[in-house]
């Protein structure tokens, strides 16, 4: 894509085709992410992982810790970089977590939330149901990128069903399933065809 071309209005117009898949840390997203993927399906890594293991690489390894306001904006400005260049792509799109879970930082002290974070979740829209991961502790694991714990993980989860609704997004629960499942259950609730979820 050339710079020319290179126009975040192409993004806001073809937010109907960007599926999310968010939800409590280490429940499988990246292994459903997976197999939609070998379906034959574009999907996109979790951008925080991505960039803690860059950071490492240059010699910052807690990122997170050291500077989360701006993991947040490298996080943010990964997702809007994917969802412009992959705007013209034949869809869906799924992407692991978007520029609206940073946000759940800010759960304490909403008044400190940054204006130009909420605003790109009111202008780089997805499509409006959002594919949550339910907590699941018998498949939770730490490594190098997920050093938290469950507890925390679990904490988190509740903020980001409030955040996705605040604005105006439709949670659905992916069940606690075999992966091939998952990836049906999905692809099913995106056809229109009625599944069972919670919300």
């Amino acid at each position: 894509m050339t710079e020319t071309e290179y126009d975040p209005a192409r993004a806001q117009a073809a937010a109907e085709k960007f599926v999310v898949v968010t939800g409590c840390s280490g429940g499988g997203k990246s292994s459903l992410l997976g197999e939609l993927a070998a379906r034959g399906y574009r999907t996109f890594a979790e951008p925080g992982r991505q960039i803690v293991k860059e950071q490492t690489a240059i010699g910052r390894p807690n990122i997170i810790g050291d500077d989360p306001v701006l993991f947040g904006e490298l996080c943010i400005a990964r997702t809007l970089n994917r969802m412009i260049e992959t705007a013209d792509a034949p869809g869906p799109v799924f992407f692991d977590r978007t520029h609206i879970d940073p946000l759940s930082y800010y759960a304490r002290n909403p008044a400190d939330e940054p204006p130009h974070w909420r605003r790109a979740a009111e202008v780089f829209r997805f499509h409006p149901t959002v594919f949550f991961v339910p907590p699941w502790p018998e498949i939770f694991r730490q490594d190098a990128e997920r050093r938290h714990t469950f507890e925390d993980g679990l904490a988190e989860y509740p903020v980001l069903l409030k955040n996705y609704r605040r604005f105006g997004y439709r949670p659905v629960i992916v069940p606690k399933a075999p992966i091939p499942a998952r990836a049906d259950f999905v692809l099913r609730m995106l056809s229109g065809t009625r599944g069972e979820s919670s919300s």
